[in-house]
């Protein structure tokens, strides 16, 4: 037996890159590129880097969403529905960052909140018991354009759209009319 070490446990390196929020260790074997080609890291949101601010985000393990109902829907069952919002939010693997409470004697617009913290936190989409938690029982199209919006009752997804939707055209006639 030698006390040489086979060719593997030669050529094993370990490499560690610090990021804003912890450290990135690498370990390659043999002959992987010394440049560490094929791996990305990926940060979003605001943060400071060696002393000097940059955009970028908060590297997540699930997509985020909110939550959201309103006091005069829920009523006696509010504690309920929020259950049944984290309930779906971890069924669908998200990370539920909290449910916006709004309450119509605030005098505050209704979805300002939620827009607000949607935008802070960078969400993917929002979880509400039913559709009647929004005004006239109808989930606002603005709101669409920003984010998914899951209604648990019945459980429907409103997909955003990245792009407007296209016109109707009918189809044009052989006979050209």
């Amino acid at each position: 037996m030698t006390d040489e070490p086979d060719e593997a446990q030669a050529t094993q390196r370990t490499r560690l890159f610090q990021f804003p929020g912890g450290v990135l260790e690498l370990q390659s074997h043999g002959a992987e590129a010394e440049d560490c080609s094929g791996f990305c890291l990926e940060i979003h949101g605001h943060i400071v880097l060696d002393g000097r601010e940059s955009q970028g985000a908060v590297m997540r393990w699930k997509p985020t969403c909110l939550g959201y109902l309103r006091t005069d829907v829920s009523g006696l069952a509010q504690l309920w529905d929020e259950t049944q919002v984290r309930r779906l939010a971890e069924r669908f693997g998200y990370d539920l960052a909290g449910v916006v409470v709004y309450d119509p004697n605030s005098g505050r617009p209704p979805l300002a909140r939620l827009r607000a913290q949607a935008t802070r936190l960078d969400a993917e989409a929002v979880i509400v018991p039913s559709p009647e938690h929004f005004a006239g029982g109808e989930i606002p199209g603005t709101l669409v354009q920003r984010l998914d919006v899951i209604t648990v009752s019945p459980e429907e997804t409103h997909a955003r759209r990245a792009v407007e939707p296209l016109p109707v055209r009918w189809p044009a006639r052989a006979d050209g009319a």
